[in-house]
C-alpha cells in the first residue's frame, strides 16, 4: 500500500508541516504502508492558470505531482487554517488535477495555532474534494495549538494522544483504500 501525504503550507515558519512529519514517521514505524511527503513548498507551483490536462507545456513539477497522486493508493492532506480557509497553495494543487483525485481515498489532517484545531477549514476543503469526486475518509486528525503539540521534527508532546488519533485516521484510510480497490476490480 502506498500513501502520499500532501503538506499544504508554503508559509515561512509553517507549523502544520510538523503534523505531516509525525504522520509519516507513524506510518513508517508501524509498517502500515510506503509513505512519502509531497511538500507543496518544494513544488512551488505557479498560481493556477489551467488544469494539468489542458496545459500545452506542463512543468516537470506538475507532472511529477500528478503521477505521485495517481500512483498513491490513498492521500493524507495536512492543512493549516488561514482566516477560516485552507491556503491558496492547496487550492492550487487540488484544482490542478482532475482524474487523479477521482475516487481517491483522502484523509484530512488540520492544524491551527489556536484552540479550535482548524475546524473551519474542513468545511470548505471537504466541499472542494467532494466536487471533484474524491472519497473523503470520515475520520479527521485535528490539531489545536500545533506549535505546542509538535516540535519541528514532528515529535508529539503527548505521544499517546497523537498515536491514538493517528491510528484511527490510518485505520479508516486503509479501510477506504481496500474498499475502493475492491470496487475497481
Amino acid at each position: 500500500m502506498k500513501i502520499a501525504i500532501v503538506s499544504a503550507s508554503v508559509r515561512t515558519g509553517r507549523k502544520s508541516h510538523r503534523v505531516a512529519l509525525f504522520l509519516k514517521k507513524f506510518i513508517e514505524s508501524n509498517k502500515y504502508a510506503d509513505v512519502e511527503i509531497l511538500d507543496l513548498k518544494e513544488y512551488n507551483f505557479p498560481v493556477f492558470e489551467e488544469r494539468l490536462q489542458y496545459q500545452k507545456n506542463p512543468s516537470p513539477e506538475a507532472l511529477d505531482f500528478a503521477e505521485r497522486i495517481r500512483s498513491a493508493d490513498g492521500v493524507i492532506i495536512v492543512t493549516p487554517e488561514y482566516n477560516g480557509g485552507y491556503p491558496a497553495s492547496l487550492k492550487n494543487a487540488v484544482d490542478l488535477l482532475v482524474s487523479e483525485w477521482k475516487r481517491k481515498p483522502i484523509a484530512l489532517a488540520s492544524a491551527s495555532g489556536g484552540p479550535f484545531a482548524a475546524s473551519q477549514v474542513l468545511t470548505s476543503l471537504l466541499f472542494s474534494l467532494w466536487k471533484i469526486g474524491a472519497l473523503v475518509v470520515p475520520v479527521l486528525f485535528q490539531t489545536p495549538k500545533v506549535q505546542e503539540a509538535y516540535d519541528e521534527g514532528g515529535n508529539p508532546a503527548d505521544r499517546e494522544i497523537a498515536e491514538k488519533k493517528a491510528t484511527a485516521l490510518i485505520s479508516e484510510l486503509k479501510w477506504c483504500i481496500e474498499a475502493a480497490a475492491r470496487m475497481r476490480s
